[in-house]
């Protein structure tokens, strides 16, 4: 995929046609307060894209002025390089699905599927090859004749997917449209929506705030708040890489620590934290010398070693907490500066550890990253 703020190819249609840009898009809806500001966000045709980000952050009001539901107050919208920003929403062309399947209780599974072709004024022999193939899609053969009152949650989900799927849009809209299944189906879901997305090869952008579904199914991950887009790039980078303190702290679990930079050598710097100790970590591009920093290291990248074994960096710590978890053992560690972590280690890494017993917690310098505050 290309970087975000590079143009798709216009050169074939076929792999230009469901690209999107948005340039300086804004959203009020009262005149003073922007929902959305200063939106640059290109997505690849092909691409699934995941807006991410807690209520409130922009996410919604992004994808509903692509669907066309919303007006945004300043920028344009294209889809395939046409402006669409002022086009209403049925002349589009873009499949949507809701959280609430927005099926039709009195019709059929095969007349709900049936009807967006009808409105396109798609002729009856086509209308039926293309609902069979649609339920084929979805593993729903043999459900065509049944009301969705008689199918599950699940169904009734792959049902407004074929829907949204039937009249072969080149983009795809999906606003949190698995919230209303419980865990297990859920997570069953996610894969089934990216494999079809694999199989097909539309382009999708998705919405949601759930962080696991993001980093499971996206190709990259646009992470929203207060209106504006704090990162865009693949879930690994999301996760280990993350550029700004609240993607790290609204992505995952993280050991935060208050310190600030005494000295940049190439990609590392020397961290001095609010407890005195003196730490190796890797900064972002923009980091100066003197800056204040939020140092952040995921659990799973601390180790528990011997006292004295030393590293990169390392911690005198005694252990306060320990909860088994399985194939994971979750550890609370108290260094002797004050500062508490969160450890989670592989249980034949841990299981040695006690509540009250001395160890020292290591971690590589690439592990810690030092954003701005």
């Amino acid at each position: 995929m290309p970087p975000f703020d590079e143009e798709p190819r216009d050169a074939d249609r076929h792999d230009s046609a469901g690209s999107v840009r948005f340039d300086g898009v804004e959203k009020t809806y009262d005149g003073e307060t922007l929902v959305v500001r200063d939106l640059d966000l290109g997505i690849a045709a092909g691409e699934f894209l995941t807006l991410l980000g807690p209520s409130g952050s922009g996410k919604t009001t992004t994808l509903m002025m692509l669907a066309g539901f919303e007006v945004p107050t300043r920028g344009t919208i294209s889809v395939g390089g046409k402006d669409i920003t002022r086009v209403p929403p049925h002349k589009r062309g873009i499949g949507m699905v809701f959280q609430n399947y927005a099926l039709f209780p009195h019709m059929s599974v095969a007349e709900n599927l049936a009807f967006p072709l009808g409105v396109r004024g798609i002729g009856k022999s086509e209308r039926v090859r293309r609902v069979a193939h649609a339920l084929e899609m979805v593993r729903m053969e043999g459900f065509g004749s049944r009301m969705p009152g008689q199918l599950s949650g699940g169904q009734q989900q792959r049902v407004a997917l074929a829907r949204a799927l039937i009249f072969e849009p080149t983009l795809v809209l999906m606003d949190e449209p698995l919230g209303a299944l419980d865990k297990q189906l859920r997570e069953h879901m996610q894969y089934e929506i990216k494999e079809l997305h694999h199989r097909l090869g539309v382009t999708v952008i998705y919405v949601t705030h759930d962080q696991t579904e993001a980093l499971t199914m996206s190709d990259r991950v646009a992470v929203f708040n207060q209106g504006r887009v704090q990162q865009v790039a693949p879930p690994r980078d999301i996760y280990e890489r993350p550029e700004t303190a609240f993607v790290a702290q609204f992505i995952g679990e993280n050991n935060r620590l208050n310190a600030r930079i005494e000295q940049l050598a190439g990609k590392q710097a020397v961290a001095v934290t609010t407890s005195g100790q003196r730490i190796l970590c890797e900064p972002t591009a923009e980091a100066k010398t003197g800056e204040e920093v939020l140092v952040s290291i995921r659990p799973e990248a601390l180790s528990i070693a011997s006292p004295g074994t030393g590293g990169e960096n390392a911690l005198a710590a005694t252990v306060s907490n320990v909860i088994y978890h399985g194939d994971h053992i979750r550890l609370t560690v108290a260094a002797k500066g004050g500062e508490e972590f969160i450890v989670k280690a592989p249980t034949r890494h841990a299981e040695g550890a006690m509540v009250g017993s001395d160890v020292e917690i290591v971690w590589n310098a690439r592990d810690a990253r030092a954003l701005p505050v």
